[in-house]
């Protein structure tokens, strides 16, 4: 499985998650085996991005599973058309975040971002 979060710094397992996920400025990619994950983080090559454009990078970099903070409704429709699970209200390191799914709980639940980037 391979999973998706988007960071503030690029600090591997350590690094925070970010508050809005399109605009963060790297994201953790988590290849999840039975037993043990690897974590490559890569600065976010779209921060100025147009609807659509994240859900078509990730799912062109073959993500399952998106793990945010907060997430528009919009950008939750887009990741939907493609299969990838999103899971909002998340919170922590990209380690922190992994155990927690691995210990199953981590769960969806609704998330109000903080700070806008968009005018909806």
């Amino acid at each position: 499985m391979k999973i998706a979060i988007p960071v503030l710094e690029d600090n591997g397992k350590s690094s925070p998650i970010s508050e809005h996920f399109g605009h963060a400025p790297y994201f953790a990619f988590i290849t999840l085996n039975d037993n043990s994950y690897e974590v490559e983080v890569i600065k976010n090559p779209l921060e100025e991005h147009g609807p659509g454009d994240i859900p078509n990078y990730l799912n062109d970099k073959g993500v399952n599973m998106l793990v945010v903070r907060g997430i528009g409704g919009r950008a939750i429709a887009f990741f939907e058309q493609f299969g990838i699970q999103v899971i909002r209200g998340a919170d922590g390191t990209v380690e922190e975040i992994i155990e927690a799914l691995k210990e199953h709980k981590l769960i969806d639940r609704e998330y109000e971002v903080k700070e806008k980037f968009h005018n909806h």
